[in-house]
């Protein structure tokens, strides 16, 4: 299991204590300075099932500088919209936990992070 953290956000600082607490074995990515690139965010995105547009902050004042409230949500949009994550990575909704299964969860909650961790028990 990976997680995608940055260090100065409280939910993934938490979903850290929950993964050491129980015991998970993971790797931590710092994905601010370890930037993934658009192919790494399109295979997340599919782990996900999600759009790239549900998993941007849009209220980071990039997001406002770039207007992303007003870029279309559909498919021919999509790489537009990669390309801007990959870009920014601090417009990336975190932490993503990337589960033993092949499936990934955004892990905001403690719901979610139980949720990585049985994913990855089986």
């Amino acid at each position: 299991m990976e997680i995608w953290i940055n260090p100065a956000c409280s939910k993934c600082r938490s979903a850290i204590s929950l993964l050491d607490a129980e015991g998970a074995e993971y790797t931590v990515r710092r994905y601010l300075e370890d930037v993934p690139g658009e192919d790494e965010i399109r295979a997340v995105l599919e782990r996900l099932n999600l759009e790239p547009w549900d998993i941007t902050r849009t209220q980071e004042a990039v997001a406002k500088e770039l207007g992303l409230a007003d870029w279309p949500r559909e498919e021919g949009a999509r790489d537009r919209w990669i390309a801007v994550l990959a870009e920014h990575p601090g417009l990336i909704q975190r932490p993503i936990i990337t589960a033993d299964d092949g499936t990934a969860l955004v892990g905001r909650s403690e719901e979610a992070v139980r949720e990585a961790l049985s994913r990855s028990e089986s």
